[in-house]
């Protein structure tokens, strides 16, 4: 966890790791997670947040980025987002495992 002109209060550091849990219980071969919060200009009275989230697995890993004005609903979005791209990248190597491309005897 890394923030970038933001600091990361216990609260927010423990909101983090537990909305980011979801993601081990899906994939337990995820190596690392790294999640960087940035806080931006702010607009008028209110602040712009982005956070950036790369997942190392098996392959190339998988990244995220999410912008928006409330920094918890800016981690809730980058979840989300990760979670699909972890979920879409089991399903594809599930199907790939079961669906082997078949040999034609004939023709090899």
């Amino acid at each position: 966890m890394q923030g970038v002109h933001v600091e990361l209060t216990a609260a927010l550091q423990n909101t983090i790791r537990d909305k980011f849990a979801v993601l081990l219980r899906h994939n337990p071969w995820i190596v690392r997670i790294h999640v960087r919060l940035q806080r931006d200009q702010h607009h008028g009275n209110k602040y712009h947040y982005s956070a950036t989230g790369q997942v190392e697995v098996g392959g190339p890993d998988l990244v995220a980025t999410v912008k928006g004005d409330d920094a918890y609903a800016v981690i809730d979005g980058l979840v989300q987002k990760l979670d699909e791209q972890v979920r879409d990248r089991h399903e594809r190597r599930k199907d790939k495992r079961n669906h082997a491309p078949s040999i034609d005897p004939e023709n090899a």
